[in-house]
């Protein structure tokens, strides 16, 4: 168990980048961090942090092994959590990447209550609005609707995405309607940053594709519905963030003849995490949760 302790005190210490953060982390004393540091550089033969009296930084070793080092111990942590009188209880340190917007309207929910459900279950939630390789970047579960694949790395889809372009009733009075896409190069346009300012549509003769230059950008799609509802533009946008809105007559459907594409929610796994029972447990409540679609 030396070798695991040792890892869990490498982590903490990388994460808070100090051996006293790491300590109160880990409930234990500065020396003793500092010590199971060193046990572990003195095993590997190479030092795992360049060491000044401000502040620790991982050497380039150290970068290298430290998300190898998150999941041997997650796997670690798993199986003794399979292999105990305990089993039924999940214990484990997940990291999860999860979008911004759909974390703070959905998603923090889930996650609350799946830790309600599993007390012992350490949770490291990043919110991160870009696509995401677990496996280089040391996350268990990559949550997002990008439509990029990785190598070593398992996509389990959750729930399908709709989203569509909505304005004010009272832009669209001051502005008028757009009845094509391309309308909208004359438009004001609220764009979601971490998709672009290039707008795509489903038109009856196949894809139209549309470069708008934004009023507004934000990588928060919550302040695109309040600029959208107070009639600052048109907002491309998910439906789940602006469906009371829209049943509330504050926000209009616009070019409903061209619909946007789908996009899918999914979660990114690493393949060696899969079969984690706390990965397996999260990932069903996840699909209970966004089901049957956003």
């Amino acid at each position: 168990m030396d070798i695991l302790v040792n890892l869990q005190a490498f982590l903490a210490t990388a994460d808070a980048t100090g051996f006293s953060a790491a300590a109160r982390k880990l409930n234990v004393s500065t020396s003793v961090v500092a010590k199971r540091v060193t046990q572990l550089e003195t095993r590997i033969g190479t030092p795992l942090f360049h060491r000044s009296t401000r502040q620790l930084r991982l050497t380039e070793a150290g970068q290298r092994y430290v998300h190898r080092a998150r999941g041997v111990v997650a796997d670690a942590t798993d199986l003794l959590s399979r292999m105990g009188e305990k089993g039924h209880d999940l214990v484990d340190h997940l990291r999860i990447k999860a979008p911004t917007s759909l974390t703070v309207a959905r998603l923090a929910d889930a996650f609350s209550a799946f830790q309600t459900q599993n007390p012992r279950l350490k949770l490291e939630i990043v919110l991160i609005d870009r696509p995401v390789d677990p496996v280089t970047e040391g996350f268990d579960i990559a949550i997002g609707a990008f439509p990029h694949s990785f190598g070593g790395v398992i996509d389990e889809p959750l729930c399908p995405l709709k989203r569509l372009l909505c304005a004010s009733p009272a832009y669209l009075k001051k502005h008028g309607t757009p009845r094509h896409p391309r309308d909208l190069v004359e438009h004001r346009c609220l764009s979601f940053m971490p998709t672009g300012p290039e707008w795509v549509f489903d038109g009856p003769r196949g894809r139209i594709s549309i470069q708008v230059s934004p009023l507004l950008s934000s990588n928060e799609a919550h302040v695109l519905a309040r600029s959208a509802i107070a009639g600052n533009g048109i907002a491309l946008i998910s439906h789940y963030l602006v469906a009371d809105a829209l049943r509330e007559g504050r926000l209009k459907p616009v070019l409903r003849d061209f619909p946007i594409p789908e996009l899918w929610v999914k979660a990114a796994i690493p393949e060696r995490r899969r079969n984690a029972a706390a990965v397996q447990a999260l990932l069903t409540l996840l699909k209970t949760s966004l089901a049957p679609s956003l």
